[in-house]
């Protein structure tokens, strides 16, 4: 029942805050997060109890496992979190949808009291998210509406396993939980780019450290094979992206700028073909945008894992002061290695 009082204060708290306008963001956001915990059941009773599927205890088992991995060898928090399981009737978690504005990469921010600002507006309801979707569009604005299979609360509560993810390959469910643990070990108010780049790191770095562990080469192989198709694909879009950043300074009549716009996202779309997970996505400013707050920062905090030997604890003492900081103390983060 703790649980329960600190998400309705945490609730109240907000919609004190809020305006009419934002009012029934919230109320959605109070209400989806307590639906969400109110299924969530403790994993030990779940594994214990016969009725549970032989498949979902697997995994759940598999979960487990993982969970004491990432504390006990990757330091992430020893808390309450991934240590219960919720059965969600939907196929994500909640669905994001990423703004930018007609001739610019940088997302419109939307900020809340706790989280700060980030680079995206989050729903539980995929229809609630279309409308906000089909209001920004109306606006002149970009749109990406993507489904998420979990969020974190940053440690406020004990996040729960979903069936949105727990079905997931082994190094996906590895990554996935090492992922949303790192936000609890490091979160800069703000700085949603900076969250996520740090957070893929420790991801990655707590996948290969699971299979090196107990000696399965053939998946640490295919780990590696994974990383580099996502270098290249990052390394597609980021060259979409300097392209149109120049179009975008340059001193165009707006219908010219628009065209070569169109052409240049036309020209990347087949490009993405490869990459079966966005064969059928429709690039834009936001959809560039959304993919560079996860990965912008990866090379730079991998450069900071390797200048402290591979010592996690250091390499979170670092990241810990960094996000600390005042974010111009961070550019040192966004300039290439000496």
């Amino acid at each position: 029942m703790d649980t329960f009082r600190r998400i309705l204060a945490s609730g109240a708290a907000v919609l004190v805050l809020a305006g009419c306008e934002t009012l029934g963001y919230y109320a959605q956001a109070v209400s989806g997060h307590l639906s969400l915990m109110q299924a969530a059941q403790p994993l030990e009773r779940l594994l214990a109890d016969p009725q549970t599927p032989r498949g979902l205890r697997e995994r759940l088992e598999l979960a487990r496992q993982l969970r004491e991995f990432a504390s006990k060898e990757l330091g992430l928090p020893d808390n309450g979190s991934y240590r219960s399981y919720a059965e969600l009737p939907r196929p994500f978690a909640v669905w994001n949808v990423v703004a930018a504005p007609e001739f610019s990469l940088e997302p419109l921010k939307s900020c809340f009291p706790v989280a700060g600002c980030v680079a995206y507006r989050g729903f539980f309801a995929r229809g609630d998210a279309e409308r906000h979707a089909q209001g920004l569009r109306e606006a002149g604005h970009d749109v990406y509406l993507y489904g998420v299979p979990a969020y974190s609360t940053l440690g406020r509560f004990d996040d729960p396993l979903l069936s949105t993810f727990i079905q997931y390959r082994e190094g996906d469910l590895a990554r996935l939980i090492f992922h949303e643990l790192a936000h609890q070990v490091a979160y800069a108010r703000d700085d949603s780019t900076f969250n996520e780049s740090f957070a893929a790191v420790v991801e990655r770095e707590g996948a290969r450290r699971w299979f090196a562990s107990r000696g399965r080469d053939e998946e640490q192989h295919a780990l590696a094979e994974a990383e580099r198709r996502s270098a290249e694909l990052e390394a597609l879009l980021e060259a979409s992206r300097g392209r149109l950043a120049s179009l975008y300074r340059a001193r165009l009549a707006p219908e010219a700028k628009r065209e070569r716009k169109r052409a240049e996202l036309a020209a990347l779309k087949p490009k993405l073909a490869a990459h079966p997970r966005l064969a059928r996505a429709e690039p834009n400013n936001a959809f560039l945008a959304a993919h560079a707050t996860y990965t912008r920062l990866v090379p730079a905090f991998e450069r900071l894992l390797a200048e402290e030997g591979g010592n996690l604890e250091r390499f979170y003492a670092r990241v810990k002061r960094y996000a600390d900081s005042a974010p111009s103390s961070r550019d040192p983060l966004s300039a290439p290695p000496r």
